[in-house]
Parts: C-alpha cells; sequence; structure tokens
C-alpha cells in the first residue's frame, strides 16, 4: 500500500471520532490527501457568510401560506402552532411561487420582509424553498419502499448537523464545503499565513479544508492564549514560553505544535492591530448573541486591505431552534434577534460597498415536522432558507413548495417533509457565484451530477 492510500484510509477511518474535525487538519499529516491544488482564481474581494441556525430552525413557521391550498394544508396540520394568517408579514414575489399560493414572514420579521419587498432599488434577499441532505431525489413512496439511498441518521442532530456541513451527504470525512473552497481559492490571498475561513462561534465541520483551517475570533477580536497573554505582567512567562518555541524541535508533533502556535500568535497581533487602526462603521449593530459576531465580520471585511484578504467565508451560529415544547414564543424571539441581526449586516455592507460582494445564506441540521406534538414540534428534513445580498436574485421564492398536507405526497411520515432541492444544489449555486468554474463544480460537490440541475437560480451571474 503506497503511504498517500494509507493515510486517506486512516484518516476515513478516524472520521467518526468527535474529536476529528479538531485534530485532523492541524497536524500537516493531513495534508496529504488533499483534493485539488490551489490556485489563483478571481481577482476581485468576495466573502460568503453562512449563519448556522443550531437545533432546526421551523421554517414552516418562518415563511408560512396566507392563502390558498397551502394555506389550507398548513392550518390543518399546524393546529394551534399555525400563525393566524392576518399575523403574517406579507411577502410581494416578483415571480409567483411554484404552487401559486401567497405567503407572508411569521411576525418577527419586518426588517426582512422590507428588504424581501423593496422594489426602488433591487431586493437583496430570496427565501429558497425546501432543502435538505439528499443522496439522490427521492419520492415518498422510494422513501417508503426504501428503493432509493437516503442519507443515514436521518433526523438526528449530530449527524444531520455534519452532512448539512459538507459536500455530500454520503462523506466519511469531517470536511465542509466551505473547506474545500478555501482549500481551492486561499491561494489568491495576498496573506498567506492568516486563513480565509474566520468562525465568531467556534468549531465548524464546514469551514474544515484539507489545507485550509479555520481561524477564531471572538465578538471583540481576536481571542489571545491566556498563558502567553502579550501584558507587561506577563513577560517574563511569554519570553520564556517564546524561547521554547523557537528552539530547535527535534520531534515532528513538537514542530507542528511550535509551527501553529506562532502562527496564532502572529495572526492575532495582526488581526487586532488592524482592528484597532480601524475607523468605526456608522452602522448600528443589536447587542444580541448573533448581532456582536455579525458586527465582527463587518469589522474585518472593512480591514480586508490591512489584512490582505480578496476570498474569505464567515461562520456564525445562533441557537435555541430545537423547538419541542414553547414553540410560538422561543421561535419568535429567535427570529427576531435573527431579524436584526441580518438588516444591521446587510446595511454594513452597503456602508463598506460591498452588497454586491458579500452573500449571506442560513443553514440548519434540518426543518421540523408539519406535525405537532402540543406546543412543539418534532425534528424533519427539508425547510427554507434565506440568502441574502446585493448579488441575490431577489424577491422571489426560488425552487419547488411542497405541500403541507398531512399524509400528502411529500410527507415522508409524521410530517417529515422530504426536500425537493438537496444542499449540494444549493451550495453549488453558491459555489458557482463564488468563483467555481463550471467544470470544477463536482471536484467540490462529487454528487452533483445526481440532481437535475446544478444551480438554483437564487444568484446572479458571476
Amino acid at each position: 500500500m503506497k503511504r498517500r492510500q494509507f493515510i486517506e484510509r486512516a484518516l476515513c477511518a478516524t472520521a467518526g471520532s468527535a474529536l476529528f474535525g479538531a485534530f485532523a487538519g492541524k497536524l500537516s499529516i493531513a495534508h496529504a490527501a488533499t483534493l485539488a491544488e490551489p490556485r489563483l482564481l478571481g481577482d476581485d474581494y468576495r466573502a460568503l457568510v453562512c449563519v448556522y441556525l443550531y437545533g432546526g430552525n421551523d421554517a414552516f413557521n418562518m415563511l408560512v401560506p396566507r392563502s390558498g391550498t397551502a394555506r389550507t394544508d398548513y392550518a390543518a396540520a399546524r393546529g394551534a402552532l399555525a400563525l393566524p394568517a392576518a399575523s403574517l408579514l406579507a411577502l410581494n414575489p416578483g415571480t409567483a411561487p411554484s404552487d401559486g399560493s401567497a405567503y407572508g414572514f411569521a411576525p418577527a420579521m419586518p426588517q426582512l420582509a422590507a428588504l424581501f419587498n423593496r422594489t426602488t432599488t433591487p431586493s437583496p434577499l430570496a427565501v429558497v424553498a425546501n432543502v435538505g441532505p439528499l443522496l439522490y431525489p427521492v419520492t415518498k413512496a422510494q422513501y417508503q419502499a426504501g428503493s432509493v439511498p437516503v442519507p443515514s441518521q436521518l433526523f438526528s442532530h449530530s449527524d444531520q448537523s455534519v452532512t448539512w456541513q459538507q459536500p455530500s451527504a454520503d462523506m466519511l470525512a469531517r470536511r465542509g464545503w466551505g473547506g474545500r473552497l478555501a482549500d481551492m481559492f486561499h491561494a489568491t490571498n495576498p496573506n498567506p499565513n492568516l486563513s480565509m475561513n474566520i468562525s465568531v462561534d467556534g468549531e465548524n465541520v464546514f469551514q474544515a479544508g484539507n489545507e485550509v483551517v479555520p481561524y477564531f475570533v471572538g465578538q471583540s477580536g481576536a481571542e489571545s492564549i491566556p498563558f502567553v497573554d502579550d501584558q507587561p505582567w506577563n513577560a517574563a512567562r511569554r519570553a520564556v514560553f517564546t524561547a521554547l518555541r523557537d528552539a530547535p524541535q527535534g520531534h515532528a508533533l513538537q514542530r507542528q505544535y511550535a509551527a501553529v502556535m506562532r502562527r496564532s500568535m502572529n495572526n492575532g497581533a495582526q488581526i487586532n492591530a488592524a482592528l484597532d487602526g480601524e475607523t468605526p462603521l456608522a452602522t448600528t449593530f443589536p447587542d444580541t448573541h448573533l448581532g456582536r459576531q455579525l458586527a465582527m465580520v463587518a469589522r474585518l471585511m472593512h480591514v480586508r486591505g490591512p489584512l490582505q484578504m480578496q476570498r474569505q467565508i464567515f461562520f456564525v451560529g445562533l441557537g435555541g431552534f430545537d423547538t419541542h415544547d414553547n414553540q410560538l414564543a422561543d421561535q419568535a424571539e429567535q427570529l427576531a434577534e435573527l431579524d436584526g441581526a441580518l438588516a444591521a449586516f446587510y446595511a454594513a455592507t452597503v456602508e463598506l460597498g460591498l452588497d454586491q460582494a458579500v452573500t449571506t445564506f442560513t443553514a440548519s441540521e434540518f426543518g421540523r415536522t408539519t406535525s405537532i406534538n402540543g406546543d412543539g414540534t418534532d425534528h424533519g428534513w427539508g425547510s427554507h432558507h434565506l440568502v441574502l445580498g446585493g448579488a441575490v436574485n431577489g424577491r422571489r421564492i426560488h425552487g419547488i413548495l411542497p405541500s403541507l398536507a398531512t399524509e400528502g405526497p411529500d410527507d415522508a411520515d409524521w410530517g417529515q417533509i422530504i426536500p425537493t432541492a438537496s444542499v449540494d444544489q444549493y451550495a453549488a449555486t453558491l459555489a458557482r457565484w463564488y468563483g467555481v468554474p463550471p467544470g470544477e463544480m463536482t471536484t467540490v460537490f462529487p454528487n452533483l451530477g445526481r440532481f437535475n440541475g446544478a444551480d438554483l437560480g437564487f444568484m446572479a451571474p458571476s
């Protein structure tokens, strides 16, 4: 067996470990299994921002039918959890939704509804209907007969969270499609030291690549390493550590540890120096968990020049969407936070002159069931998602809206709605705008050819 084959098989064997995403990719041994050579792709600035909604957002109570057959089916399935039609924020799409019904956003989303409905200038907000992880297109009959493979461990938080963030629903290694994009694009950035993938919400699979390791920052900037913090009271300890770090190392793991620590310390100093020198933005962000995260993303985009960044991918997150009970109150609070933070972030990209260069999108491990369990919902499958940015084909509900009828054609069982668009297609549409050449698309998304169309149409041409 060749050394490369051994490493690849060893990585796949380890992929089931929860620690793998934190460990592999941080050691140079993992770099032997690269999927594609980095290259120079594009000379303009572009950024993707993933807003992960932890717990499984109930998008069927986020985008809600106001009339038509869809409203009748929704009200019958949802019972006491059905939002009154009169309370919804009416959406006025430029093209009629696939089912011909009228829709509205939940009452907690007035700013996003205004962005969706905007006509004085092009709308920057679109909804992408009923997206979920798939191995192949599958009908209800095929699903119930087990005649078409589906992703393993459907309806499991931990499994589907990983599956949603990966380039394909049958991938073994814990690598994300954002990581694959970074492996391809990182050579575009003049700064070879700072990762193009930055998370303000800690570790995630989405940004993990074979070559590129995400860099974590806090809501106030780069976080220091406590035992070597660059403070006067810590000078002696820092000096000892720095001397040990920079001394010749005899073991490969020691050398790798020293290199990682050196890079972390240098990057932290570089980022904080750039942030300290920025002119504050005029845009005001809400003082919420997501608002503070997106404010930091905007600040990092503001200093892209000093940091020498031309392609970036960011990750932020908002929890609390696992609404098995008390859903009407809890989801309203979460959607209000999402509404305020996304609206402020879009305003900041306009202020920076980057609204055409930044695309923000939501992700979540699954939707919720159309059926209810009293005052909550259970783990579902397909779900609607929001895409925001100046390059978005806005004021539209893209894709095929599912039937919400109990035991209807899209109800796999218990109100779990079968996706009509795959995560592969959703991600590939964003990747195409980001600059992935058409001939390279299946390098990033190996299962894309199984689906009817690689582009869902919600992004403007590159």
